[in-house]
């Protein structure tokens, strides 16, 4: 690894990382996970292991990776270098899963194609005389339509598009197919969007975000005021928020709840990380971590309103018990909701403010992502990556990489292989995996009162007791517990057609689950054994303080001048 140049790049105002950072919590699993996840998990009752987590887990964890990357002024490869050597493999094991999350680009194309749809009269999904529908299909369907084809009864409009004419399914994973071009064209101007986004750093994504953060939330607030005033909203707000205190017995709804708010905060990614290394060292991140926190958790919960008003409707205008028409991730975004608003007057309007919102909120998180992969192969490589277009090589060469493996998500089957990727690689075991191991090295190797220390000379503010006592004993224990309870609770995946999945593609799915956890022990074991030096020297060597830091900070913007 070759020797770092300080000359880093910061975030211009401070209201572009603010932004950047509210585009990479607030995703597409606000609008199309959580709600369903409320309503599946008693209602109003699971909002209180999902704020209990949200207070000893998310905030603790999305507050210290800011921490670690404003002090460190590095990406999370090589931030721990200086931390907690003992703890780097934690930084592959987000490169794994940031690689592995690359994946779900493949809703951007989705959301784009739907967009490009929108502007037909009238909507193709809501007739059943276009070349993909069948015999079988319907307009209004008796129920709301599962991913996978039904093969027996009949299917509405709106499920055979997008079984048959957005994807055209196959019959298994097994079952490869053709390449669907419509498909393939929009995830190829999907990677082209992103790719421009994020070319020139922060100095491109400082100037994107204003956009692309700010208009979801204009999108969703138009949704909600409509979805409110339809006749069976509160019908199905009543859903959303029902209580059911009983479900908080069960153990499957605080695992749930707790991986919702890993996911929900973008914590474990390193795109936290990545985003505080742009920071000025003296920026106040206590502030601004505690109210992007309490932004996430709020949009997740207004779009629960926004998205069930919709669905109560939908069930009031078809006569139809609510529970038959919701779904959650793709079901909803693709099935449930362009039904609901072909039931509005002005149906291409409120379809296409829904896919802009959705296009919007995926393209966000995925260039923070992209962002993350690039900081950390510059920080590793900063004498080659920091000259003269570099950067925009490798971003090109990288995403025509991950634009190339990402075709076989454009086959008939891909959407079999996207369910197995976002199964196993988005099950919550290898996120609280990295929050224990970052805990762990923060909270005992670095030290919690150091890293309090930290906080305090570089916000003014001294974090609350808390944080402390989460970074060292309650975070720990509660992603410890998860951790073991995410593999003894473990179900094979089925597709929600009922397709079962060969034993290549379960072998699979456990080694894209455990591939980020082995990094950490292996580079620990190899640590240890090439080091010189006391294992306390080993796992928590000397590094600059702040006050040297912002000195070198203030010597590179005099050099600049």
């Amino acid at each position: 690894m070759e020797k770092k140049d300080e000359n880093r790049e910061q975030w211009r105002k401070k209201r572009e990382y603010i932004l950047a950072a509210a585009g990479n919590v607030v995703g597409i699993g606000n609008v199309w996970r959580f709600p369903y996840l409320c309503y599946k998990n008693g209602g109003g009752a699971f909002l209180l292991p999902y704020c209990i987590f949200a207070l000893l887990c998310g905030a603790p964890v999305f507050l210290m990776e800011t921490v670690i990357g404003q002090l460190m002024q590095e990406g999370s490869a090589t931030c721990w270098t200086k931390l907690c050597p003992l703890a780097q493999g934690t930084g592959f094991s987000v490169i794994m899963v940031q690689l592995y999350a690359r994946l779900y680009s493949i809703v951007l194309a989705w959301a784009l194609l739907y967009l490009i749809y929108c502007f037909r009269d009238p909507l193709p999904w809501t007739t059943c005389s276009n070349p993909w529908n069948t015999g079988r299909c319907q307009i209004r369907a008796v129920n709301s339509g599962n991913l996978t084809a039904n093969w027996t009864s009949h299917k509405s409009s709106v499920s055979e598009f997008w079984e048959r004419g957005v994807l055209s399914m196959s019959r298994g994973i097994e079952e490869v197919g053709s390449v669907q071009w419509e498909l393939l064209l929009c995830l190829l101007a999907s990677w082209v969007i992103c790719y421009f986004c994020i070319w020139k750093g922060v100095r491109s994504t400082g100037k994107v975000v204003y956009f692309t953060a700010v208009f979801p939330y204009v999108m969703l607030a138009v949704l909600l005021v409509r979805g409110l005033t339809l006749p069976g909203a509160l019908q199905g707000v009543k859903y959303y928020l029902y209580p059911d205190p009983s479900r908080l017995a069960d153990l499957q709804v605080w695992l749930e709840a707790c991986t919702q708010v890993l996911f929900s905060y973008g914590v474990a990614s390193g795109a936290m990380i990545t985003l505080g290394s742009y920071n000025k060292v003296k920026n106040n991140c206590y502030r601004d971590s505690l109210w992007l926190c309490a932004l996430n958790s709020c949009t997740s919960f207004v779009a629960g309103f926004a998205v069930f008003s919709s669905l109560g409707f939908m069930a009031h205008e078809q006569g139809m018990p609510i529970n038959m028409v919701v779904e959650s991730g793709p079901g909803l975004a693709f099935i449930a909701f362009p039904q609901a608003v072909t039931m509005m007057p002005l149906p291409q309007l409120w379809a296409a403010c829904f896919f802009i919102m959705l296009f919007l909120l995926g393209l966000d998180t995925v260039f923070a992502g992209l962002e993350t992969l690039t900081s950390s192969v510059i920080d590793m490589f900063p004498g080659q990556m920091r000259r003269p277009w570099r950067r925009e090589i490798f971003l090109i060469f990288f995403c025509s990489f991950c634009f190339l493996i990402q075709i076989s998500l454009t086959t008939q089957g891909g959407v079999y292989l996207f369910q197995l990727f976002d199964y196993y690689g988005s099950n919550g075991a290898c996120l609280l995996f990295v929050c224990l191991v970052e805990c762990v090295a923060v909270g005992w190797a670095f030290g919690a009162d150091r890293m309090c220390d930290m906080v305090e000379d570089m916000t003014g503010q001294r974090p609350w007791l808390i944080f402390k006592l989460c970074w060292r004993y309650i975070t720990p224990l509660i992603c410890t517990v998860c951790f073991i309870c995410s593999f003894l609770d473990s179900q094979p995946l089925t597709s929600s057609g009922g397709h079962v999945y060969p034993d290549w593609a379960y072998r699979l799915g456990w080694v894209i689950t455990i591939s980020p956890v082995v990094p950490v022990p292996i580079w620990a074991v190899v640590k240890m054994c090439l080091t010189e030096g006391t294992f306390r020297q080993v796992r928590a060597p000397k590094h600059p303080s702040v006050e040297e830091r912002s000195l070198n900070e203030t010597e590179m913007i005099s050099e600049s001048i």
